[in-house]
């Protein structure tokens, strides 16, 4: 995710990476009243997820399949709920206005059954102005409510991580930085309930970090699959439970 445009200057070394795999639209769900469901009359339908975000949705130093969009994708499915394969717009070192661009480009199709946003990290670290991020975030969530057929319900907003605790971090000011990701994630919670989207809280998860060095991939920066696994399981039960 990183966020931090992949350690800034070693970091040109790190080709972006962008995955956007488009599936084709089963069964579309429509019922607001009820709780995710695979089952209409006997068949099953499976959802389509889009995911967006920076490197911590395409899963910077992990292989695909802990990338943590796969994972929840996974584990709905083994759950009973099947998803299709993620749709992932999102590219290492992206900020708001560069996640607004990649959509753009990307210009994804259909309606998805759930789509969740994470963006902000690389704002924070290339010291934008927070009143930028507030705007350009409320801008992505309602893009990303349209994806949802303008269906609140369906999206979900994570919160942003903690890197101070991981190396990289600890080598730059570590407390400015946990300050000012308490403050985006201020921001971001705020807009998600005002838009009536779902929040999933995963920075605490993140800052366990200081004391299990598995959490953090190799390059020191980026959560690691284990990481990643733990978020997925934190929102598990509130995606499934998310109305239709």
């Amino acid at each position: 995710m990183s966020m931090v445009d992949r350690f800034a200057f070693v970091l040109i070394f790190f080709p972006c990476l962008a995955a956007c795999n488009q599936v084709d639209n089963n069964t579309r769900l429509s019922n607001q009243n009820t709780s995710l469901d695979m089952t209409t009359s006997g068949q099953t339908t499976s959802l389509k997820f889009l995911a967006l975000g920076d490197s911590y949705t395409i899963g910077e130093s992990v292989p695909e399949e802990d990338r943590w969009p796969v994972v929840l994708a996974n584990k709905l499915t083994v759950s009973g709920l099947p998803v299709e394969k993620p749709e992932i717009i999102a590219t290492t070192g992206w900020t708001t206005d560069e996640l607004k661009k990649g959509i753009k480009e990307a210009s994804p199709k259909g309606k998805y059954d759930l789509v969740s946003l994470l963006i902000g990290v690389n704002n924070q670290y290339r010291g934008y102005e927070m009143a930028v991020y507030e705007e350009e975030f409320q801008e992505l969530l309602d893009v990303a409510i349209a994806f949802a057929d303008n269906n609140p319900s369906r999206v979900f907003v994570v919160s942003i991580p903690d890197y101070a605790v991981t190396p990289f971090g600890l080598d730059k000011d570590p407390e400015k930085i946990t300050r000012e990701i308490d403050q985006y994630n201020k921001i971001n919670r705020s807009l998600a309930e005002r838009s009536s989207v779902r929040y999933f809280n995963i920075t605490g998860i993140s800052r366990q970090a200081s004391t299990d060095p598995e959490l953090v991939a190799g390059d020191g920066l980026h959560p690691s699959g284990k990481m990643y696994h733990q978020w997925v399981d934190h929102i598990l039960l509130g995606v499934k439970e998310m109305p239709r």
